[in-house]
């Protein structure tokens, strides 16, 4: 599935991980996945920074087993944040 540059981008439900440890972040976006899932938000975004991508990996790792996201792609206008399509 293709991304479209959303200009709406900024309206969308974030869960924003600075800070957070890898195991943190990866609770962290399962709860934010599932969250969404049940109040039937299609597209959020998740902000794990750039760093030295260990967040990043673990945020995407967790998405890539979720069965309730159809796709995932690290935003092309700020790579330290990734939009997410969920099933719903």
């Amino acid at each position: 599935m293709k991304f479209v540059n959303d200009i709406f981008l900024e309206n969308l439900p974030k869960l924003d991980l600075h800070g957070y440890d890898r195991m943190s972040a990866i609770v962290a976006t399962r709860d934010f996945i599932e969250e969404n899932y049940l109040l039937k938000n299609s597209k959020v975004v998740i902000i794990h920074g750039i760093g030295s991508g260990i967040v990043k990996k673990a945020v995407h790792e967790e998405l890539k087993k979720n069965k309730k996201v159809l796709s995932y792609k690290v935003d092309i206008n700020n790579i330290g944040c990734s939009i997410i399509d969920i099933n719903i």
